[in-house]
């Protein structure tokens, strides 16, 4: 029998030129600006300035998330692009740590391979903006890579255990949702573990390293109305939690979690007649909880974190990887053999070519711009897929349009024209020269405002990192900063008023702002579609 072109040392170089390779691509491109990535820039510019968590400013999750992005302004600079670089790095963790897991799991070098190439097209590759819907899952893989190193044996068990539960206890101190059902699923690995070794140790050491780094985290901030701020379910805050709503979007949506669902259950069949042998199967049980966890996690992340629509996406991976390798112990198909492999990679690059297809096409477009149609009067009227629509959104700017504005807060960041001529003219208004002494409100998506006119940012206990009502600020800051515009206690008030959006800056302070200001200045606000506008107030 001739060696497999796939060795366990080949597969690894190759998973890991995968894992950095496509997580540096984003180093070589520009963006257009991201909506919400207002926060992201928010949270890492107070933590880098040194601004301490619910003592200078409320937020309704932990912060976990914004620890990288902080270590990247401190070593980058505050620019947005510093978040680019930092989700490089998360995209690294988290697929080494996703290939690690595997490893582990002792799955087969080809269908490894062919599972990390699924989980950097699928996941990671998307992902070039940090947000905390996907650091919540980093976090959570690298707890379960540290977990399944601690199950193990070696001088590196208790520390891997420690890691495991500090890591897991960060994946929900960035989100509530995500991070609970990431310490469900590690319960349940342990659980498994400790009746089928009947050994209580493990567990014990993870839950004891969890309440630790908890109570590092928390006590501190017990103090400062942390209670308030944390969402837990309490007034003023509203749970996401509707039993309703998952049924709904588990039966009628959620077409690839059913699939995957139904394929495990047929694969496992044989098992499934012979539970005892199942039960003492060590290491298939740990794959097939494992699995199933994942999925049944995804299935309610979907709900909880509703937007955007493809939080959950980082399943596939998962389910790709269990259900190859079950086909291949059941089947004579080595994937470690050139031919299998390439044919089986083929079909993940189809599969997942909505990917990087679109890079590829921009490029295209460019080499043979497609062909309009002019209209001709008394000619033919030519319909096609791409003008069968008649857009009559008179205020949609296209991206093709978009550019670069000249303040470094901005770097290789392509917004609209009117919102980069609108920040110019910002910057040159004589509230701005004041610099550190100005008193600005800023209630917009352009946060790196902030640093670019250097204002000293307020601070305290009711001040929220962000203003979007009923979810990052409630009625007791709207009534504090209603009470701050009737008295004119800015300089200057920049207000993001978006109409197709909940309160998302609240509307009673656009109302107290057209009373008590003087509106000077209206421009585009940097998302698609471009219907919400920067509004700027003067005393």
């Amino acid at each position: 029998m001739s060696n497999p072109f796939l060795t366990p040392r080949r597969a690894m170089v190759l998973e890991c030129l995968l894992i950095v390779g496509l997580a540096l691509v984003p180093l070589f491109a520009t963006f257009p600006y991201r909506v919400n990535i207002f926060l992201s820039w928010e949270g890492a510019y107070r933590l880098s300035e040194g601004q301490v968590p619910y003592k200078d400013f409320g937020l309704p999750l932990g912060y976990g998330y914004w620890l990288v992005p902080a270590m990247f302004f401190k070593l980058f600079g505050p620019q947005l692009i510093s978040l680019v670089k930092a989700q490089i790095f998360l995209n690294i963790v988290g697929g080494l740590s996703f290939r690690y897991i595997l490893q582990q799991m002792r799955v087969a070098p080809g269908v490894r391979l062919l599972s990390v190439l699924v989980f950097v097209l699928s996941y990671s590759f998307v992902n070039f903006w940090p947000w905390y819907n996907n650091t919540v899952i980093i976090y959570q893989l690298v707890g379960l890579a540290f977990l399944f190193r601690g199950l193990g044996e070696g001088r590196w068990k208790w520390p891997a255990l420690f890691f495991a539960g500090a890591f897991t206890f960060l994946s929900f101190f960035t989100k509530q949702d995500g991070g609970g059902l990431a310490l469900l699923l590690a319960l349940a690995i342990l659980g498994y573990h400790s009746l089928n070794a009947r050994r209580w140790q493990e567990l014990a050491g993870f839950m004891g390293s969890y309440l630790l780094v908890a109570c590092l985290f928390i006590v501190p901030a017990a103090q400062y109305g942390f209670g308030y701020w944390f969402n837990h379910g309490q007034p003023p805050h509203s749970s996401r939690l509707s039993l309703m709503d998952i049924f709904d979007v588990l039966l009628i949506e959620s077409q690839w979690l059913k699939f995957y669902f139904a394929i495990i259950v047929i694969l496992m069949l044989p098992e499934l007649k012979k539970p005892r042998e199942l039960w003492n199967n060590r290491g298939l049980m740990l794959f097939l909880l494992l699995t199933i966890g994942i999925l049944t996690e995804a299935a309610l992340f979907q709900v909880t974190s509703y937007t955007p629509p493809d939080n959950n996406i980082f399943f596939h991976a998962f389910a790709i990887a269990f259900i190859l390798t079950r086909i291949c112990s059941l089947t004579a198909i080595r994937l470690e053999n050139l031919k299998p492999f390439i044919v089986a990679a083929a079909a993940v690059l189809l599969w997942w070519s909505a990917s990087y297809y679109k890079y590829i096409a921009r490029i295209l477009s460019h080499l043979n711009p497609p062909a309009t149609a002019a209209v001709v009067p008394g000619a033919e009227n030519v319909v096609n897929r791409h003008n069968f629509m008649v857009n009559l959104d008179t205020t949609d700017v296209p991206t093709s349009e978009w550019t670069f504005s000249s303040l470094p807060e901005f770097h290789k960041v392509y917004m609209p024209p009117s919102t980069v001529a609108g920040i110019d003219r910002i910057m040159a208004l004589p509230e701005v020269k004041k610099g550190k002494n100005a008193k600005v409100l800023n209630l917009t998506e352009l946060t790196p405002l902030d640093h670019a006119i250097g204002y000293t940012q307020e601070t305290g206990m009711d001040i929220p990192m962000w203003h979007h009502l009923g979810v990052g600020m409630f009625n007791r800051q709207l009534a504090a900063y209603t009470e701050k515009i009737r008295s004119k206690h800015y300089d200057l008030v920049l207000y993001e008023y978006a109409p197709t959006l909940n309160n998302f800056f609240p509307w009673a302070l656009r109302e107290e702002l057209k009373r008590n200001y003087r509106q000077i200045d209206s421009f585009h606000a940097p998302r698609r579609p471009t219907n919400a506008y920067i509004e700027v107030f003067v005393r």
